[in-house]
């Protein structure tokens, strides 16, 4: 299950590595964002091996949407959560504003056609 969300990175993390028991060498990095709702929530998201770069071009109080999936573990009988992002999507102030198309107005409409004037349709 894949979900995303909106807000601010608040806070990038130190990014972390180590080698595995199995002998494996790993690296994380984790962030906070806090969401734009009316009670703002933070969330703190993992990136595991080379999803690291996706964080090298955030800073921190950019606006970002995140794809994440949710998943649980168990560890000696108790449950522990990651929140692993895999993508991340800037708002990018570079993107031209893109205007509303013009309003419609009852004057836009054209006139009703005169059954007088001959059907030149084939159909």
């Amino acid at each position: 299950m894949s979900l995303i969300i909106k807000g601010n990175v608040l806070k990038i993390l130190n990014p972390e590595s180590g080698v595995s028991r199995a002998g494996k060498e790993w690296s994380k990095q984790e962030f906070v964002i806090e969401t734009q709702e009316q009670f703002p929530r933070k969330v703190c998201f993992t990136l595991f091996g080379d999803k690291t770069s996706l964080i090298q071009e955030i800073s921190e109080g950019q606006e970002v949407e995140v794809s994440f999936n949710v998943e649980s573990r168990e560890y000696n009988g108790k449950w522990f959560h990651n929140i692993n992002a895999w993508k991340i999507d800037t708002a990018r102030p570079d993107m031209p504003f893109q205007e509303a198309p013009p309003e419609f107005r009852a004057e836009d409409i054209p006139p009703p056609a005169d059954d007088n004037e001959p059907n030149d349709l084939p159909f």
